[in-house]
């Protein structure tokens, strides 16, 4: 009977023994099991490459939208704007040309150089409009120059009167507020020190209302969105430099 008893006992726990080992075998596969998972789930998260409205991408093209590129689609008032301002810029770097050898006021002299280096960009990417547009440079074939230039009355599409009041063009349909004509940049070219200073800021008063009449016209009429922008910008900061030239001439 004790033998008995100890056989039962032996096989009771051998029977535990399997049972116990089963369990913990099974749980230890379900911890590393989960284990894996999570490591799996973890270094997925670390490594997986970002999504598509995480990543840089996107945000920088949403950046660059903020600032208008140039479109193909445009209008009659952005391509007579282009086509316009283009000749009216040049007639400015050509009046700045000039400051560096004849203004006595260094402060005109650093005027004209901001009008400059504003300016002469500014008809590099209007002429890469009209290139993306398919359109010539100019309305006219007398309104600009072999050296592009134009010939600015001074091209035939000058905004100036006889007596050196703008004109409003209205007659010709083509003539653009504010151009100097060619008796005036005679004038300018041929003047020295003071006399300069004095004469290059009020044609230039002169020239920049014109551009910001130009620019209240493609903000009213326009649609390319690069056009109206630099439109804006013309009006913005021509606004500002007619208000320094007239605080300047006013200490003369």
């Amino acid at each position: 009977m004790n033998t008995l008893a100890r056989s039962g006992a032996a096989a009771l726990a051998a029977a535990l023994t399997l049972t116990l080992a089963a369990c913990g075998g099974t749980s230890g596969t379900a911890t590393s099991t989960f284990a894996a998972a999570s490591t799996t789930s973890a270094g997925g998260s670390a490594t997986s490459p970002p999504s598509p409205m995480m990543s840089g991408s996107p945000m920088m093209s949403g950046s660059a939208m903020m600032a208008p590129a140039a479109s193909a689609e445009h209008n009659a008032a952005d391509l007579a704007f282009a086509q316009q301002m283009i000749v009216h810029h040049q007639g400015a770097v050509e009046m700045s040309e000039l400051a560096p050898n004849r203004a006595a006021n260094q402060q005109v002299k650093d005027l004209a150089a901001r009008i400059k280096a504003a300016q002469a960009p500014e008809i590099e990417q209007m002429i890469g409009w009209l290139t993306l547009w398919g359109a010539a440079m100019s309305t006219t074939s007398a309104a600009t120059t072999d050296d592009g230039m134009g010939d600015m009355d001074h091209g035939g599409m000058s905004g100036m009167g006889n007596e050196g009041e703008p004109s409003s063009g209205a007659s010709s349909g083509m003539a653009m507020p504010g151009m100097m004509s060619d008796t005036q940049m005679q004038q300018l070219t041929d003047a020295t020190g003071a006399d300069f200073d004095r004469l290059f800021l009020q044609l230039m008063i002169m020239h920049h209302q014109g551009a910001i009449e130009m620019a209240d016209t493609e903000i009213a009429q326009g649609s390319n969105p690069a056009a109206l922008a630099l439109a804006e910008s013309i009006k913005t900061s021509q606004t500002a430099e007619i208000t320094e030239m007239q605080q300047l001439l006013a200490t003369r």
